[in-house]
C-alpha cells in the first residue's frame, strides 16, 4: 500500500476480497483484492457535512456502514465502478458504536450520558431501526457516562444481548459490581432479564465462551463462570445469577522464546495472566498488546466435574456445552463406580435429564422426516434437519461406556447394579422412548449371573421388560440354566402374535411335535403349513406312535383339502409314506385317528 498517512482502522470486507482503509476523520479508501480488477485505491467521503466518521463495519461483502458522529450511512461497495452507492443514511448524534456481525445489529450510545441505546439491523440490502432502550446508570457519581469498555454485545445461547458492567461501591447493602444482560429482541422492545452478581469491585474483562459468560477479575487474577441457563432466583422481574464456580484463574501459559537458536533452546516464559495491557475483543479472543500475542478462551470440562458437587445442576451445566459427552459419559461412570456409588433417586434424576435431552432430539428427527414426507419441507424453509448435539447421550452410548462396563464390576452389590439398569429403562419408559433389545438382555444375562431367577420371573410376568423375538431367543437360550425360561420363552412369543413360526419351530427343535401341531391349529394356520418339515421332527423322536399321528393328521388334512388323503409330489413325503408302509402296513393308511 502507499504511504499515505497513519492509518487510523482498516478491515477487510466478508470473503477478503475489498480492503478499506481510515486514515483521516472524513474519507475511507478503498483497494480491490480481486482478480483483474486494478488494485488502484478509490475513496468514500462521509455524506454529511461537518461529521467525523467514528468507526466503520462491513455489513457483507459488498456492503459497509459508516458511522459518523452525527449518524450513520449505509453505502454498496461497486469494485468494478470503484465507487459507492449510498443505500440509506439516518442522522442521530452518536458517541460511540457496536457492531455484531453474527446478527448484523448496530448499536449506537445516543444523548449526553451515552446510556440511550438505539439497535440498527441490517438485512438484504436493508437497514431497519430498531426500538431504543436506556441502561440504568448507577446511582453516584451522578456524572457518570456510559462508556464503550462496559458494554457487549453478545450471542448466548442463540438470542442476542447487551451486557453493562455496572460499576458500584461495596457497602453493606451493595454487594459491589454486577453484568446486567438485556435481552434484545429482533422485533419488541430490549428487556432487561439477568444479573450477574459479581461481588467485588475493580478492573474487569468479559468474554462469552461456549454460551457461559466469563468475567475476568484484574486485581485477583481469576475469572468468574456464569450460565444463564443454570436455575437461579427469580425476584419477579429479573433473574439474578452467582458464579457457577468459585472464581478460578485461567490456566498457565508459557511463551517459546523468541531469538537466535541459543536463545530459542532455553525454556519458555510463562506469560503474564491479567495484564493491564490486556485487550478482550468479544466473543472468546484475548490479545496481549505488549507481549504480541493473540488467544482463544476456552473452556476445559473434565475439572468441573469434581468442582459442582451437587450432580443434578454438574449435569444441567454440562449439558449446555459443546464437547459434553465424553464428559458426560465419564460423570454417569463414575456415580456408578464402587468408590463413589451414588444414591438411586440422584441417578435416576441424572438419567432423566439424559433421556430428555434423547426425547427432544428423537421428536424433532420424527418431526423432521414426517415433513419431508409430506412435502411441507419444500415449501417451508424453516424447516431443517435436526442436529444431533454432543447432548444427545442415546441408549448405544450409555450402553458401550456406561452401562456393560458397569455390570462387569466384581465389586457392586448385584441388587444395586439391577436396579440401576432397571432405573435407566424406567427412564426410557417414562419419555416414552422405544427400549432397544440389548438392553434387556443385559438385564437379563445380569440376573442370570446372580441366579436371581425369581427377580427374572416377575420382570417378565409383569411385563417389566418388553416382549420381542430377541429377548424370546435369548430366554430360550437360558434353558439349561433355567428351565422354567423355555415356557416364558414360549408365552413371550405368543403374546407378540407375529412370532408364530418361531413357536413352531422351538417346539420342533424340542421333539414337541404334538404341541407344535395343537399350537398351528389354534392359530389357524394348519392348512399352510410344512407337513414334511412336522413328518421329518416326529421320526427324528424315534416314537413310532408319534410319527403315526403326526402322519395321520396330515393325510385328514389332505382328505379335506383335496378330497384324497395322498400327498402331492410337490410336497416331498414319498420317504415317509414308505417309511409308514413299513412301520403300520398299507392297510393302516386308510384307518384314521384324532389329536
Amino acid at each position: 500500500m502507499e504511504d499515505k498517512g497513519e492509518v487510523k482502522c482498516i478491515k477487510f470486507s466478508l470473503g477478503n476480497k475489498i480492503l478499506a482503509v481510515q486514515r483521516t476523520p472524513k474519507v475511507v479508501d478503498f483497494i480491490n483484492f480481486i482478480p483483474d480488477l486494478p488494485q488502484t485505491e478509490y475513496s468514500q467521503e462521509c455524506k454529511t457535512k461537518n461529521a467525523n466518521i467514528l468507526s466503520f463495519c462491513w455489513i457483507t461483502a459488498n456492503e459497509i456502514v459508516f458511522i459518523t458522529d452525527q449518524g450513520i450511512e449505509f453505502y454498496q461497495v461497486l469494485p468494478d465502478k470503484r465507487s459507492l452507492k449510498l443505500l440509506k443514511n439516518q442522522s442521530i448524534n452518536v458517541n460511540w458504536c457496536m457492531y455484531s456481525p453474527e446478527t448484523a445489529v448496530l448499536l449506537l450510545s445516543t444523548t449526553v450520558h451515552g446510556n440511550v441505546l438505539q439497535p440498527f439491523y441490517f438485512r438484504s440490502g436493508t437497514m431497519s431501526k430498531m426500538p431504543k432502550f436506556e441502561i440504568e446508570l448507577p446511582a453516584s457519581p451522578k456524572s457518570a457516562n456510559l462508556s464503550l469498555s462496559d458494554i457487549i454485545m453478545a450471542t448466548i445461547y442463540g438470542q442476542l444481548y447487551v451486557l453493562y458492567l455496572k460499576h458500584q461501591p461495596r457497602t453493606p447493602n451493595n454487594p459491589g459490581a454486577e453484568v446486567i444482560l438485556y435481552y434484545l429482541p429482533r422485533e419488541g422492545q430490549c428487556k432487561k432479564m439477568h444479573i450477574l452478581k459479581l461481588n467485588t469491585t475493580g478492573k474487569f474483562a468479559l468474554n462469552v465462551v461456549d454460551n457461559l459468560v466469563v468475567v475476568h477479575h484484574q486485581s485477583s487474577q481469576t475469572s468468574m463462570l456464569f450460565d444463564i441457563k443454570l436455575r437461579a432466583e427469580f425476584d419477579g422481574a429479573v433473574t439474578i445469577h452467582h458464579q457457577v464456580l468459585p472464581a478460578l484463574s485461567i490456566h498457565p501459559c508459557k511463551i517459546p522464546r523468541a531469538g537466535p537458536s541459543a536463545v530459542t533452546a532455553q525454556s519458555p516464559v510463562s506469560c503474564e495472566l491479567y495484564s493491564s495491557s490486556w485487550t478482550v475483543f468479544q466473543p472468546d479472543i484475548i490479545i496481549n498488546a505488549s507481549e504480541g500475542y493473540l488467544w482463544c478462551l476456552q473452556i476445559k470440562l473434565q475439572p468441573i466435574v469434581h468442582m459442582l458437587q451437587d450432580k443434578g445442576r454438574l449435569m444441567d451445566f454440562l449439558l449446555q456445552r459443546k464437547d459434553c459427552k465424553m464428559v458426560i459419559l465419564s460423570v454417569c461412570c463414575q456415580m456408578l463406580s464402587a468408590a463413589e456409588r451414588g444414591s438411586l433417586p440422584v441417578i435416576a434424576i441424572i438419567f432423566d435429564k439424559l433421556n430428555q435431552v434423547y426425547k427432544e432430539y428423537l421428536e424433532a428427527e420424527q418431526n423432521y422426516t414426517l415433513a419431508v414426507e409430506s412435502g411441507t419441507s419444500r415449501s417451508s424453509v424453516t424447516q431443517k434437519r435436526p442436529v444431533r448435539a454432543q447432548a444427545v447421550i442415546d441408549q448405544s452410548d450409555m450402553y458401550t461406556h456406561v452401562l456393560s462396563v458397569f455390570t462387569e464390576k466384581k465389586d457392586l452389590p448385584h441388587k444395586f447394579v439391577s436396579a440401576v439398569l432397571m432405573e435407566y429403562i424406567r427412564s426410557l419408559n417414562q419419555y416414552q422412548i422405544t427400549v432397544q433389545h440389548y438392553l434387556y438382555e443385559l438385564v437379563i444375562k445380569t440376573l442370570v449371573q446372580h441366579s436371581l431367577f425369581y427377580m427374572l420371573h416377575q420382570f417378565l410376568q409383569y411385563h417389566v421388560l418388553s416382549d420381542s423375538k430377541p429377548l424370546a431367543c435369548l430366554l430360550l437360550s437360558l434353558e439349561s440354566t433355567y428351565p422354567p425360561a423355555h415356557q416364558l420363552s414360549l408365552d413371550m412369543l405368543k403374546r407378540l402374535s407375529t412370532a408364530n413360526d418361531e413357536i413352531v419351530e422351538v417346539l420342533l427343535s424340542k421333539h414337541q411335535v404334538l404341541g407344535a401341531l395343537r399350537f398351528v391349529r389354534s392359530v389357524g394356520s394348519h392348512d399352510n403349513i410344512s407337513a414334511r418339515k412336522f413328518l421329518d421332527a416326529a421320526r427324528q423322536t424315534g416314537d413310532a406312535m408319534l410319527f403315526y399321528t403326526t402322519f395321520k393328521f396330515f393325510e385328514q388334512r389332505n382328505q379335506r383339502l383335496r378330497g384324497s388323503s395322498h400327498f402331492t409330489p410337490g410336497e416331498h413325503c414319498e420317504e415317509h409314506v414308505t417309511h409308514f408302509k413299513n412301520l403300520f402296513g398299507e392297510q393302516a393308511l386308510l384307518t384314521s385317528t384324532m389329536i
